[in-house]
Order: structure tokens, then C-alpha cells, then sequence
């Protein structure tokens, strides 16, 4: 399999938010780039969807997933903090014909890039994709 690595959308600001931090939702412009992910990933055979437990992550792409008639997949490997396992999942669906989309957070799509000698900005911007497959990385910048 080939790997889309999504970071999150458009979330709500972590300073001002009052609840448990992985219950932080998306905000409306985070919702319409999730809207808009759909589209930009139409050209790709998607067969799974995986996401970070964190609420704003499968908000991300619950959209995609509906429109692929996929469920989406909670991962612990793609939470927070949790890079060195994201980056060995990434490793291990490296392989194959079709594409499976995580989506995770910023430290993790940075460790995983820097992991696998991706050269990216210097900031992972919210709700931008990276192709990972045969013809290499490929960057496909965050709907707007």
C-alpha cells in the first residue's frame, strides 16, 4: 500500500480550550477544508482510512471516508506524542498498489517525514497531505 499522511485540519486554539484536549473539534474554515479534502484526494484509490483517536483528526477525514464508503479506523499509533510508532506505520503500509490515509498530528507527520528523509517546510501546515508512495513524496498543500 502507498500512504496519503494528512495533518489535521483547522482546529479550535488549544490555549482557549477548556476540556480535555482530544476533544478539541474542528473550527467552521477546519470543517470546510475537511469538505474540500474530498476532491483533492478523488484521484487516488483509497481502501482505508485511519485516524488519530483525537476528535479533530477523525473530523478531518470523516468526509473522505463517507464518500469512499469507508469507516474510519482510530489508531493509537497516530496520536499525539506518538511519532516513533506513527513512523514505524507508515513503514509497515509502504508496499502495494492502493493508498491508505492517516491522519495525525504535527509532531507525528514531522517525525515521520524527517524519519523517512522527506524534505518538507519547516512548519507541517493544517490540513495538508504528503504522498508517500513508489514515485516517491509528493506535497499537496492544505484546501483552502
Amino acid at each position: 500500500m502507498a500512504v496519503l499522511l494528512v495533518r489535521h485540519a483547522k482546529a479550535g486554539d488549544r490555549d482557549k480550550w477548556e476540556s480535555p484536549d482530544d476533544l478539541r473539534p474542528l473550527t467552521a474554515k477546519g470543517e470546510a477544508q475537511a469538505e474540500a479534502m474530498v476532491a483533492t484526494l478523488a484521484g487516488f484509490d483509497v481502501t482505508r482510512v485511519l485516524s488519530s483517536p483525537y476528535l479533530r483528526c477523525s473530523q478531518t477525514v470523516a468526509p473522505l471516508a463517507s464518500a469512499r464508503g469507508l469507516a474510519v479506523e482510530p489508531c493509537d499509533d497516530l496520536a499525539e506524542g506518538e511519532g516513533r510508532a506513527g513512523l514505524a506505520l507508515v513503514r509497515s503500509l509502504l508496499a502495494g498498489g492502493s493508498y491508505v490515509v492517516l491522519c495525525t498530528h504535527g509532531d507525528v507527520v514531522e517525525e515521520v517525514l524527517d524519519g523517512l528523509e522527506v524534505r518538507r517546510e519547516d512548519y507541517t501546515r493544517k490540513g495538508a497531505t504528503w504522498v508517500l508512495d513508489d514515485a516517491g513524496s509528493r506535497y499537496l498543500p492544505p484546501p483552502d
